[in-house]
């Protein structure tokens, strides 16, 4: 390799963005996806590895170094074609998976310079195939596996469930998706907002999956309408990939007053419920002066979203310093870029209201990182009398999430935890339910997108073992 190559392959090429001072005042995608030159320019940093530790990084077993190569021949048809054949959902993953913590950290190029951008060059292969129409394996104009005549049940349409039905549906069994709201995606639809991921591309994710052959029920409440028990006698197999969307608390004085939010009402107020888009006169409340406590994802994209609906000043408050933050670091570095404020090492002890109980500020007392906790992360302190005060008339809380127990009723010998996330194998998904397997957040509590379609592979596949069996 000559000199004036290597240096080529240290930089990886730009995304092109929305400028911060204008997506700030916008809900449109901010990152605008790589050109075909783009494309091509960064697949030629791929080293070749003759053993890729890439691949080892992705919950969903991408073929990462093929793709790569067919990009670099302009076989975009080609390359999507091969993304697919193991990711159901590569315009999602190409957007919110934190490809920086997994395949990307893998890359070999990355131990000297920058890893090659796999995550953008998997949504150019998606966002092409979408503009160009490709026909991608297992839909229609592809080989169709035969039926075997057996049935599977999908509870849940997030990430796990979509995964799971769609590799369950290439192997020839009949699956039907129950979803209890009246869109289909999960977190994919009412949590993730509309600059991150367009409500459009999680569609267009969907359609794909029901031509496969999918049938998908929305508004179907398992729990309500119909028990697990009793999906049980009507289907061969059930897969609960139902998600976490019960929200935490912090338990603090002032969480009931007027203007205090979990992250996932005002999310899905936000996205669900299109108070993102002018034309639907949705009920959510449009403060001046927001606080988001949490320091992950959700946090940033309650944060961001806020700031979006006109708030003056958002503030997002974390007992951990920056370092510490779950959160992507892409997404930390936009909302900064944005204008919102992190006020880290800092913990809230009670929101105060007013005497219309409406909230006017939230009471934080200072922090200092002392000793690591069980995790290996170091564990935040009170610093006595520290506590001071940020005015605020919106507070949204985003410290994390917990399955749903609705899907326990009528689930007999279904166990559940302490957290109360079902208990499952990690390599199958089986539960103690003969017949149920999990994946997903249901299983693992909040996680990422792609950790929950890797469970709803390795449980599609346990599935298939467990028909053939029967």
């Amino acid at each position: 390799m000559s000199e004036k190559t290597s240096e080529k392959k240290k930089t990886r090429t730009p995304m092109p963005e929305q400028p911060p001072e204008v997506r700030a005042g916008n809900f449109d995608e901010v990152a605008l996806g790589y050109s075909k030159e783009d494309a091509i320019a960064e697949a030629s940093r791929c080293l070749n590895c003759k053993e890729p530790k890439c691949v080892e990084g992705c919950p969903v077993n991408v073929d990462i170094p093929g793709f790569i190569k067919l990009i670099c021949e302009e076989d975009f048809e080609g390359a999507i074609e091969k993304i697919k054949a193991t990711n159901a959902l590569p315009a999602i993953c190409g957007r919110v998976c934190p490809q920086e913590s997994q395949c990307e950290a893998l890359c070999v190029l990355g131990k000297k310079s920058e890893p090659v951008a796999i995550g953008r060059l998997e949504r150019f292969c998606a966002d092409y195939e979408r503009e160009k129409g490709v026909s991608a394996p297992g839909v229609p104009g592809s080989d169709i596996v035969e039926p075997t005549g057996r049935t599977v049940a999908v509870v849940g349409s997030g990430p796990a469930g979509l995964t799971a039905a769609a590799d369950l549906a290439k192997l020839g069994h009949k699956v039907t998706i129950f979803e209890s709201l009246h869109k289909t995606g999960g977190v994919l639809s009412y949590g993730i907002p509309e600059f991150r991921l367009p409500k459009e591309i999680v569609k267009q994710e969907v359609e794909y999956i029901k031509q496969l052959g999918v049938e998908i029920k929305p508004n179907y409440i398992i729990g309500r309408i119909k028990t697990l028990d009793q999906l049980c006698k009507e289907f061969d197999a059930v897969f609960l990939g139902t998600g976490a969307g019960l929200p935490r608390f912090m338990g603090i004085e002032g969480e009931n007053l007027n203007g205090v939010y979990s992250a996932n009402e005002f999310l899905t107020r936000v996205n669900l419920m299109k108070a993102y888009d002018p034309n639907y006169d949705t009920v959510v409340r449009r403060g001046k002066h927001v606080v988001v406590v949490g320091g992950g994802n959700v946090a940033m994209d309650s944060a961001r979203s806020a700031l979006r609906l006109g708030a003056e000043e958002v503030s997002v408050v974390y007992r951990r310093g920056e370092e510490e933050m779950p959160a992507r670091r892409e997404e930390i570095k936009h909302a900064k870029e944005e204008g919102v404020s992190l006020k880290l090492l800092a913990n809230p002890t009670r929101i105060l209201g007013d005497d219309k109980f409406n909230v006017k500020g939230i009471e934080c007392i200072k922090m200092e990182l002392g000793e690591p906790d069980a995790s290996g992360r170091r564990s935040p302190v009170p610093m006595e009398g520290s506590e001071f005060i940020i005015d605020a008339d919106v507070v949204i809380i985003a410290i994390g999430t917990s399955p749903n127990p609705i899907i326990f009723k009528g689930s007999e010998g279904l166990e559940q935890n302490r957290r109360g996330t079902v208990v499952a194998e990690d390599e199958t998904g089986a539960t103690s339910k003969c017949g149920v397997f999990a994946g997903g957040d249901v299983v693992t509590g909040a996680a990422t997108v792609i950790s929950a379609m890797g469970a709803g592979k390795k449980a599609a596949k346990a599935i298939d073992e467990y028909l053939k069996e029967k």
